[in-house]
């Protein structure tokens, strides 16, 4: 087995721990709130030791959160710059299909997705950290595509396509936190960028009344 296939083998292990490790903590959060269960607890559930636990994450919190976003981000931002700009209407369809490799594996099933909205409704602080990290990525894709395609970061254009992005991603947790059945983040997040698509095409600009 050469070392590149050895690597991706313990990638793809360190993301299944870690999934599990996040997966749980949500759960019992949900159930128990942060300070009804222990890090040994979650560690006994997950079948890993509290090493491994500290390994992935520093706190309770940040399992609940998930994988390292800056750690994630950063990947998607060097694959995404990459790419190089091919002009504004390709710029969506790159994030779109970055966005599904990268994060929608993570999505979970709809069970999963409701245990995270629960622990966050149970958890104020954990709100408040979720909406905070949001509004930063929010920023952060901005500069990124203005980046790529040699615009300023209050370039309309720039901001209107982190933008977009940003609400076909939320609507979609909001569909997986609605609905009981398991779901297909891939279809849902294309389904919903069609459905932009077409509202747009079909719209006509109206003048403005004098």
């Amino acid at each position: 087995m050469n070392e590149s296939a050895i690597v991706d083998r313990r990638e793809r292990r360190r993301l299944e721990t870690a999934s599990r490790l996040t997966s749980t903590s949500r759960r019992l959060t949900a159930e128990h709130g942060l300070a009804g269960f222990t890090v040994e607890q979650l560690c006994d559930e997950v079948g890993v030791s509290r090493r491994t636990f500290f390994n992935y994450f520093r706190t309770k919190e940040d399992a609940v959160i998930g994988v390292d976003p800056d750690a994630e981000s950063q990947i998607f931002a060097g694959e995404f710059l990459a790419r190089g700009s091919r002009g504004w209407p390709v710029v969506i369809d790159d994030l779109l299909e970055l966005a599904i490799e990268h994060f929608g594996t993570l999505e979970g099933t709809a069970q999963e997705h409701a245990y995270f909205f629960a622990a966050l409704d149970r958890e104020p602080r954990l709100l408040q950290r979720f909406i905070g990290m949001s509004k930063e990525r929010e920023r952060q894709l901005v500069a990124l595509v203005a980046e790529r395609e040699n615009v300023a970061v209050d370039d309309l254009r720039a901001q209107a396509v982190a933008y977009v992005l940003v609400g076909l991603l939320r609507s979609v947790g909001e569909r997986m936190h609605a609905l009981a059945a398991p779901l297909d983040f891939t279809s849902i997040l294309t389904d919903s960028l069609s459905a932009a698509r077409t509202v747009l095409a079909d719209s006509t600009p109206r003048k403005a009344h004098p």
